[in-house]
């Protein structure tokens, strides 16, 4: 895996992926930043919260699982003193499907956290990770016959 980072102005900077992707990354205007992008901090979390989402659908996906959203909040706290690592980082899982097994969905969750997402099994070694689940059934589809 590679990325281009190269400074624009300021702290400014254009964030160049390995799979063609670009992102302008700033930082906020008390630190000389024009808040042009986000903070990356933000992007280490934004990147831990989309990497146990993806591993959760994949692995409700897999398990033939009747999901139709997921939603992944994250909430951290960081360190008082350089360098500011996170200490405690909050998931909040939203799952969505009709007829999704609520056990099925914590055992997505817990082999997310535990095997598959290297974001949040690198950032446990200096922060603790919670997290709560929330199924929402999809609302029923209502038949109704034409006519009287």
């Amino acid at each position: 895996m590679k990325v281009r980072v190269k400074w624009n102005e300021g702290v400014s900077f254009v964030t160049e992926t390995g799979s063609g992707h670009a992102l302008v990354v700033d930082g906020a205007p008390e630190a000389g930043g024009r808040n042009l992008g986000p903070r990356p901090m933000e992007l280490v979390l934004a990147g831990t919260a989309a990497c146990t989402a993806f591993d959760v659908v994949w692995i409700l996906k897999k398990a033939r699982q009747p999901i139709t959203d997921c939603v992944v909040e994250a909430e951290a706290k960081r360190a008082d003193e350089d360098p500011k690592v996170f200490t405690k980082i909050h998931l909040r899982y939203r799952i969505r499907g009709a007829g999704l097994n609520r056990r099925a969905v914590e055992r997505a969750v817990k082999l997310s956290k535990e095997k598959y997402c290297s974001a949040t099994l690198m950032l446990a070694k200096t922060a603790e990770i919670s997290f709560e689940i929330e199924l929402d059934a999809d609302a029923p589809t209502v038949s109704r016959a034409a006519g009287g």
